[in-house]
């Protein structure tokens, strides 16, 4: 990749992270709670550099609670600030199975459409 990604490759870097967002923020919380900023910073590190922008993030974690996804509890940070925590729920860890699941497929799927032609 480029040092400076283009106003196209950043368009398309939305679109993807728009399909995949809250597939993202549920697989994040798997291992306990934890606030926006945290969520945000697990999802760069473990992607070698996949970042999210907060106007994103926010409201998927909304999204996510309104569905029963997710729950919040107000909490202080380990820098004694407070901070909005997130875990999954019970609902929440069926959802992300059921979606890292459809997403395996369809990661198979493309892979062998993506397949070299012999």
């Amino acid at each position: 990749m480029t040092c400076c990604p283009t106003s196209r490759e950043k368009e398309r870097a939305s679109r993807f992270i728009q399909g995949t967002l809250e597939l993202l923020l549920l697989r994040s919380l798997i291992h306990g709670p934890a606030h926006g900023r945290a969520i945000a910073r697990h999802i760069q590190q473990a992607s070698d550099d996949l970042r999210i922008e907060t106007g994103s993030l926010y409201p998927a974690t909304h999204r996510l609670e309104a569905q029963g996804l997710v729950k919040a509890e107000w909490q202080l940070s380990d820098k004694g600030k407070r901070a909005k925590y997130y875990r999954l729920t019970p609902a929440g860890r069926r959802h992300l199975t059921a979606e890292q699941s459809r997403w395996d497929r369809f990661v198979q799927a493309m892979a062998r459409v993506l397949e070299p032609v012999e």
